[in-house]
């Protein structure tokens, strides 16, 4: 069952994914600096009305005469502008601290998102292959997200707090030696507790973002396969099975969020005995006139805040803890190693010119201990239609997926014209290659668009001439808007093949050498069978071509047929030679053998 990642769990190694992160965020250097220095800037702004409020009280206490309350009202006034000055900063200050750390953000995940969608352009098709969908997919949402979160939120909140705190101990030094020291005393009682708060809390929070993937897998599943579940009669007890998902998620976000809101008023509590605690000892110290009244008034305005950066640094960490983590899983695939692109290769492949393939013992596996295609050889003259047939997972398309290098051979050879087909670049390659799939894809865009997708310097009139060659132009006019017609969400509102006569188009707007066709009228009806194959004729022609059916009907008319099993070549010949042989061939075509 698909499901949504689980990116709550820590990363395996904190201190190079928050460096090679802050190397990104690093990249807006103007920006960086400026916030930091507003975030200083606002920290002070946050101690400086504490420390104007104890010199301000010890003078108005004071007073005894007239002359002294009109030096009080004029020394009160300057404080008062001071005061309003230095919260105007503050102001300032933090507006632009929230504004400077979202564009900083912004930019920092943009420049991921852009390097990790690059990577995947040139990661090899065996890394799409061994990893799920759902799990790509989640590098560029889940994952990403965590980190913007984080940047836009935690990271300016984690600064802030620290800076904060630094400042409000310092004041708090200079206030009271003494007073401070009995903070200190408080500062593990804090620690501790916030941090097995955290650590519960953080196993609760893995475990909702485990059971929601579960829901949102199982919500996913049950929405493609709808027909289905209606054909079967399976409504109630999709019904029941969504509940207990529903309910599981949640128990567990219940208890993640409980003990999520529970560390702000320990942390709350335990300032307050801390504060409790420092009036009684200012106190005490006022009656031997070790500290004024005014110095405790403030020193009491910041041990009240004093709980309130570490509560925000205790907050923040499960988030920061869990945008590492998404983000080393990011960096782990923009480290993946690319397709090797030999681009500084001076060999070239004509398009519209006839090639020959040759397989020279190649023995190639998916995985090592597992042989997929065992010695085989084989060659494809100039112009030739080669058909391959066998049964499913005898090696068929894995031929494919190796003349196009989707895979790499270790041992053998694959040539065109004699040569190595790794000595040319891979673009030059894979330009002269048109391959045809069972499973078409066409893109969110036009008719004309996805035709010109295979050659995109192509002209309108060369996509309408591979429309009409390949059989699509007829049933193109009728769309609404003709060529301009644009397609969702793979072509939906068209049929599977009217979908496979554009993706004809497509390889045929590109004049390729070699073409590639793998089971493409497997999966549509006899008429529609019959004007891919007239359209894919026309294609062929003069071309060498490689095709792979399962409809045995579809490649009676092929230069040579190979018949595949246990990935090797058993039969080799025309339709006739291979009927007259009795063999392998002889049982597919008259039902004696299933081919499965």
């Amino acid at each position: 069952m698909k499901g949504k990642n689980n990116n709550f769990s820590k990363p395996k190694n904190i201190k190079s994914t928050f460096s090679r992160l802050m190397k990104y965020v690093g990249t807006e250097k103007v920006l960086f600096y400026i916030f930091v220095v507003s975030v200083i800037i606002n920290s002070i702004s946050i101690c400086i009305p504490s420390m104007i409020t104890a010199p301000l009280i010890d003078k108005l206490i004071v007073i005894k005469n007239s002359a002294m309350l009109n030096n009080a009202i004029n020394t009160l006034f300057k404080y008062l502008c001071l005061l309003a000055a230095v919260q105007l900063v503050g102001i300032i200050t933090n507006y632009a601290c929230n504004f400077i750390s979202l564009s900083l953000a912004q930019k920092t995940v943009n420049s991921i998102r852009k390097d990790l969608f690059a990577k995947m352009e040139y990661l090899p098709i065996k890394y799409f292959d061994s990893i799920p969908h759902g799990e790509i997919m989640s590098r560029f949402t889940n994952d990403m997200d965590n980190i913007s979160d984080a940047l836009n939120n935690s990271l300016p909140n984690l600064i802030s707090s620290a800076i904060t705190l630094l400042g409000t101990f310092c004041a708090m030094i200079y206030l009271s030696p003494l007073l401070a020291i009995v903070t200190c005393l408080m500062l593990p009682v804090m620690f501790k507790s916030s941090s097995f708060i955290i650590k519960i809390s953080g196993e609760n929070f893995r475990s909702q973002q485990k059971t929601l993937g579960a829901l949102n897998g199982f919500i996913e599943e049950t929405m493609e396969g709808q027909k289905v579940v209606k054909a079967f009669c399976y409504e109630e007890n999709i019904k029941s099975s969504f509940d207990k998902y529903n309910d599981n998620y949640r128990e567990a976000a219940t208890k993640a969020q409980i003990y999520s809101g529970i560390v702000m008023p320990i942390m709350m509590n335990i300032n307050n005995i801390n504060y409790a605690v420092s009036t009684t000892i200012g106190a005490v110290l006022i009656l031997f006139n070790w500290l004024t009244i005014g110095r405790l008034t403030s020193f009491l305005q910041l041990a009240r805040q004093f709980g309130r950066p570490i509560s925000e640094l205790s907050s923040q960490f499960t988030t920061v803890q869990s945008a590492l983590a998404g983000a080393e899983r990011i960096f782990e695939v923009i480290d993946q190693e690319i397709e090797s692109q030999n681009s500084q290769s001076k060999l070239t492949l004509d398009n519209n010119k006839a090639y020959d393939v040759k397989f020279n013992n190649v023995i190639f596996g998916y995985v090592p201990e597992k042989i997929v295609l065992n010695n085989v050889s084989f060659y494809a003259k100039p112009g030739q239609k080669i058909a391959l047939v066998g049964s499913t997972g005898a090696g068929k398309t894995t031929i494919a997926n190796l003349i196009t290098r989707f895979y790499d051979i270790e041992h053998g050879s694959i040539t065109i014209n004699d040569i190595n087909i790794k000595e040319f670049s891979l673009k030059n390659l894979r330009s002269a290659l048109g391959i045809v799939l069972q499973d078409t894809h066409l893109f969110d865009a036009t008719v004309m668009e996805n035709i010109r997708y295979g050659r995109l310097d192509a002209t309108d009139e060369e996509c309408i001439e591979a429309a009409k060659l390949s059989n699509a132009h007829l049933f193109i006019k009728r769309l609404p808007n003709g060529y301009e017609t644009v397609l969702h969400e793979d072509g939906q509102n068209l049929s599977q093949g009217q979908r496979q006569l554009l993706n004809i188009a497509r390889v045929a707007v590109s004049q390729p050498s070699i073409l590639i066709l793998d089971e493409a009228t497997s999966s549509v009806d006899t008429r529609t069978e019959q004007l891919i194959e007239n359209g894919m004729n026309k294609l062929m022609n003069g071309r060498t071509t490689f095709v792979i059916a399962h409809r045995l009907s579809t490649i009676r008319n092929a230069n040579a047929i190979l018949v595949i099993e246990n990935g090797q070549i058993i039969e080799r010949g025309d339709h006739d030679d291979l009927i007259n042989q009795k063999g392998r061939y002889y049982q597919l075509c008259t039902g004696q053998y299933e081919l499965k």
